[in-house]
């Protein structure tokens, strides 16, 4: 494993906290910048680069705080390959928001066209979106499922497909890969 600039990664810490400070997890008293920073430590368990691991902390920046405005921040302050992964891993930057089922479908059909960075970053991003969904319907049940715009047949359809395409793609992270499948399955069993 590459050894983490710890500097710079504590400036994307920041950084990425400052955005996100206000905002909570779907339906939870939860900050949600825990969720950007589990996503950077799965990245750097799983071997990630500095590069990776500052991606994962600003992966929903763009999406979620400032569009094309925050990704020339994000690309001044920590570089174009950060810049890159972000801009890749985020499903749109127009407000408002186009339906959710086009942008998944588009996100999907572009897997194949992410770089490696990307694909860990969202593979990350979306292995933790799963546990977590895991752990909420076992503290909530079927109330989970108000939480989201799409119904518990379509986000267990996006994150299968998401698996698919992973498989397909993402080099050098088999394990990773099959521990994500798991949530999957587990998902799948939960929806009725």
């Amino acid at each position: 494993m590459q050894k983490l600039d710890l500097d710079k990664y504590l400036e994307a810490y920041t950084f990425s906290f400052k955005l996100h400070k206000k905002q909570m997890r779907k339906g939870s008293n939860i900050p949600y910048f825990t969720h950007l920073s589990s996503v950077s430590n799965l990245i750097i368990e799983n071997n990630g680069t500095t590069t990776q691991a500052i991606a994962g902390l600003l992966h929903d920046a763009v999406e979620d705080q400032g569009g094309a405005k925050t990704l020339a921040i994000i690309k001044r302050k920590f570089g174009p390959k950060v810049a890159k992964i972000v801009n890749q891993c985020s499903d749109t930057i127009i407000e408002p928001k186009p339906p959710w089922k086009e942008r998944k479908i588009k996100y999907i059909q572009n897997i194949k066209n992410k770089t490696q960075d990307t694909l860990l970053v969202s593979l990350c991003d979306k292995y933790h979106n799963a546990s977590c969904i895991l752990s909420d319907y076992q503290k909530v049940g079927e109330g989970i499922w108000d939480r989201f715009t799409a119904s518990n047949q379509e986000t267990c359809w996006y994150y299968e497909s998401l698996y698919k395409e992973f498989k397909k793609y993402l080099k050098n992270h088999p394990e990773l890969i099959k521990a994500y499948k798991s949530k999957v399955v587990e998902m799948k069993k939960i929806v009725k």
